[in-house]
């Protein structure tokens, strides 16, 4: 059963903004929920994090003051709220999902264990 479902792709150009969503299926809940970003040839990277209980966030240092997570409790829904978007943002945007305490940090893709199909994001310059 699909968990996380992700939303908001598209392409857009340098500057300006994109809102990701992510909606996890009724009756899934989860004590963190984050994006990760993939581009091409590069490794799978955290970008933002929520934990859902007290709605601490914390963000990759390239996207600190652009980026901003935030969590509809009501709807089971993460936002990823893009703005002044670069080209260097250009990348396949993940959902991901942890109800377990691992041990690992929120960076970390073991931290999680439940992943979207993923939304792409193009950023033209």
């Amino acid at each position: 059963q699909v968990q996380l479902v992700e939303s908001g792709g598209g392409s857009v150009q340098a500057g300006g903004a994109r809102r990701l969503s992510c909606a996890a299926a009724s009756g899934y809940t989860y004590s963190k929920m984050g994006w990760f970003r993939q581009a091409p040839g590069k490794e799978r990277e955290g970008v933002a994090v929520i934990y859902t209980y007290g709605g601490i966030t914390y963000y990759a240092d390239s996207v600190k003051g652009r980026f901003t997570i935030s969590q509809d409790n009501a709807k089971n829904t993460v936002y990823l709220q893009m703005n002044s978007l670069k080209p260097e943002d250009t990348a396949m945007y993940y959902c991901a999902a942890g109800s377990r305490i691992t041990g690992f940090t929120w960076t970390r893709r073991e931290a999680y264990n439940a992943w979207g199909q993923g939304t792409q994001v193009t950023v033209s310059s």
